[in-house]
């Protein structure tokens, strides 16, 4: 078989021969190396570094000469009369150097393709890329450079392939500078520790036209403590929001932690200064983490599923007058499952104990009657839990505390308040300008009479 395709190489190239005659190229190279003469014997070398035998037409590679490798056909046969079946002997000589050698057995110096650099073409290569002029140059800044002097090295992605093999081709200026933020991790323990706030659109009566929704909420108790719709998001009129709130709850400096997001308003001086006047400690969630601010969340999905809620309001006023009732219902009839199916009032004015007691008789009054309708024993209500988090520490220790039973208003005295892990940097006001009637926890416009809004 490699003698056949000795003799059909010249003829159709060493890989059409190959092909047809069913002989793997590579046991037909390493064959041809095996035989071929080196210069050390006296034979010339080819053109372009090979020491083998004739270079076929059309750019194929050399080939192997029939004689090196068995006797040839007869002269009555033609290249294309040679069939796998005329050339299958298996006792040729080329099969055994075709067994004995390897490409272990071939020096690199053979192995090297004719179109590679030599050692000084790459240290000129080497010295012009690390020169002074073009060590800030990108190596298609580089070759260009050179090619208008009339100088050709290699080509850019040679460049690119010799600075990646010592880990050259990386990003020139610095890499962004990203602040690390810590994930807050914020306990309640009771109301009035812990409050989360945040503000939502509202659509108005045509596209583009929004209404701001404020609402701050007790993470305890989910009780509303005060909300307010304005025309704008304004630093301002959050800070007023904020006072009027924690004025009307009696907050006492030290006791409350206020989270929120990092809006605008969140982050601004003014509300940040207010915060330190009045003794609270903020909190601000990890930028493009919505989970930190799980509560304000929550407590808007409840407002904008309510079945009354609009698609859009007509107007301020319209807003208003639709929201006093809803946050009513919210804080006074809405029976919350994260707080044992008490409305948020209850827990929040510390009438839980009484409700669940309550509870418990009517259905131990059940249980008397119909004990049989109980398969797992003595009913209990569904329990208060004793402690709320943002971002519990770790899961282990959040359902450790859930576990536990308050007992009343002397365990939640008796744990600790409320520790700020994170809390974030002051940014500037980006909207100052008033505007619009102002809500507070009262549910009156500022400077107006009181209305029918959530006490």
């Amino acid at each position: 078989m490699l003698a056949a395709s000795a003799t059909l190489a010249p003829v159709i190239g060493v890989a059409a021969a190959c092909r047809q005659l069913g002989v793997p190229r590579s046991a037909y190279y390493r064959a041809r190396r095996a035989v071929a003469p080196t210069p050390a014997d006296g034979a010339p070398a080819q053109a372009g570094g090979s020491t083998d035998g004739p270079v076929a037409a059309h750019g194929h590679a050399p080939v192997l000469p029939a004689t090196a490798l068995a006797s040839p056909p007869p002269a009555d046969v033609s290249p294309a009369d040679v069939s796998p079946a005329d050339v299958s002997d298996p006792s040729l000589p080329a099969a055994e150097a075709c067994a004995d050698a390897s490409p272990a057995d071939v020096s690199p110096a053979e192995r090297r393709s004719p179109r590679a650099l030599s050692p000084t073409e790459r240290s000129q290569i080497w010295a012009t890329l690390n020169s002074e002029r073009f060590a800030d140059c990108t190596p298609r800044e580089v070759y260009a450079t050179l090619l208008d002097a009339g100088i050709y090295l290699c080509s850019w992605s040679t460049m690119y392939r010799m600075l990646r093999t010592t880990g050259e081709v990386t990003r020139r200026r610095d890499p962004p500078r990203r602040t690390a933020y810590a994930k807050p991790e914020l306990l309640a323990t009771g109301p009035n520790q812990l409050w989360s706030w945040d503000i939502t659109k509202l659509k108005g009566p045509v596209t583009w036209t929004y209404y701001y929704l404020y609402v701050i909420i007790d993470v305890y108790s989910r009780y509303v403590v005060g909300w307010m719709i304005a025309e704008r998001e304004s630093a301002d009129l959050a800070e007023t929001f904020i006072a009027e709130t924690t004025a009307k709850e009696g907050i006492p400096p030290g006791q409350l932690t206020l989270h929120a997001d990092r809006g605008s308003a969140m982050t601004s001086t003014s509300v940040s200064q207010l915060l330190v006047d009045l003794g609270i400690i903020k909190s601000h969630s990890r930028p493009s983490v919505s989970d930190d601010n799980p509560f304000s969340e929550a407590q808007f999905k409840t407002v904008k599923y309510h079945p009354t809620f609009p698609d859009r309001f007509g107007s301020l006023e319209d807003a208003r007058a639709w929201a006093r009732p809803f946050f009513a219902w919210y804080n006074h009839d809405h029976h919350h499952t994260g707080i044992g199916l008490l409305t948020p009032a209850t827990v929040h004015r510390g009438q839980a104990p009484v409700v669940r007691a309550a509870r418990q008789a009517t259905l131990d009054a059940a249980y008397q009657a119909h004990p049989e309708r109980f398969v797992r024993g003595q009913p209990q209500p569904p329990a208060l839990p004793p402690a709320v988090w943002i971002n519990p520490p770790a899961a282990s220790a959040a359902a450790q505390q859930t576990e536990q039973e308050p007992a009343g208003d002397q365990t939640a005295a008796s744990l600790p308040p409320p520790v700020a892990v994170s809390r974030g940097n002051s940014g500037a006001a980006l909207d100052t300008a008033t505007g619009g009637g102002t809500y507070a926890a009262s549910g009156s416009p500022a400077g107006g009479p009181p209305d029918a809004a959530p006490k």
